[in-house]
């Protein structure tokens, strides 16, 4: 069987979900996944779907092309359709702290995310062994103030030779520039603490020590030109104590950012996340 991914959104009206589920029905499709949303403030409808149709008779280009103008079309609909069964491609951002790399190589490896990762890129060569343990090409682009875009043209030339569908930026420790946001709009997704605003600069965790924070957090998010503030994908936190040293700060938020960092690429690369208004609606 094909499985096919289906992501929708659109104002509210009635009659969407039964006219979609007949549509499927119509071309011989089994859904085996429905899950919908309604923004009573923005009375804009979301749904995720998963259906499933013989490989024999099923054309996915067929399929968008009369989805769009017997469904789409009518109720004005944003929509993606995805095949199920292509794994997208992923390309690797680092740059020294390797937690993250680890983690996912990790995941990678015994089957958990279900990615293929053509490359990886840093603006250092100090992590280039952890890509060769895994037999991953890693490609040193070094990057200054007077290089910087230099280095982003280079970059996306090899992330468009490699048809990358999207981006991960595991602790890479630079401010990407609105060219690189543009060719991949939420589909860079990004990790840190979640101490911003209140606790900015090298060393946050130092700060929150200070303070007496009891809870140590993480968010991924996708990458937009205000830095930091990209639609959240996930978040988790940990609770700390007076017992805590500044080490088990910086251990414990090194832990969920491996966490919530492999929690987003999972919702990412599954089709769970749909954007709206600088906001995320993730379906389970």
């Amino acid at each position: 069987m094909k499985r096919i991914t289906l992501l929708i959104n659109c104002k509210d009206s009635q009659g969407i979900i039964a006219t979609v589920t007949s549509f499927i029905h119509a071309q011989q499709g089994n859904i085996v996944y429905i899950d919908q949303h309604v923004d009573r403030i923005d009375e804009m409808f979301f749904m995720r779907l998963e259906c499933e149709f013989s490989k024999e008779t099923f054309s996915l280009n067929s399929l968008k092309t009369y989805f769009t103008n017997t469904v789409a079309e009518k109720f004005v609909m944003n929509w993606r359709m995805f095949d199920s069964d292509q794994k997208p491609k992923m390309a690797l951002f680092v740059s020294k702290y390797d937690h993250c790399l680890y983690d996912i190589l990790s995941r990678y490896s015994s089957g958990e995310l279900e990615v293929e990762i053509p490359l990886i890129i840093s603006n250092h060569p100090d992590l280039e062994h952890i890509a060769k343990s895994f037999k991953i090409p890693y490609y040193y682009i070094r990057v200054t103030k007077e290089t910087k875009q230099e280095a982003e043209d280079a970059q996306l030339k090899l992330l468009k030779e490699h048809t990358i569908d999207f981006i991960v930026l595991a602790r890479y420790m630079q401010i990407l520039s609105s060219k690189l946001i543009e060719e991949y709009p939420n589909r860079i997704i990004n990790i840190h603490h979640s101490f911003l605003p209140a606790f900015p600069g090298a060393k946050p965790y130092h700060s929150a020590y200070k303070r007496g924070v009891k809870i140590i957090g993480a968010t991924s998010h996708y990458v937009t030109e205000d830095l930091d503030e990209g639609p959240i994908i996930e978040q988790d936190i940990t609770r700390v104590s007076h017992t805590h040293t500044i080490k088990d700060f910086i251990l414990k938020g090194k832990d969920l950012e491996k966490i919530v960092l492999s929690r987003a690429i999972n919702l990412h690369t599954k089709r769970k996340v749909m954007v709206f208004n600088n906001k995320t609606v993730v379906f389970t």
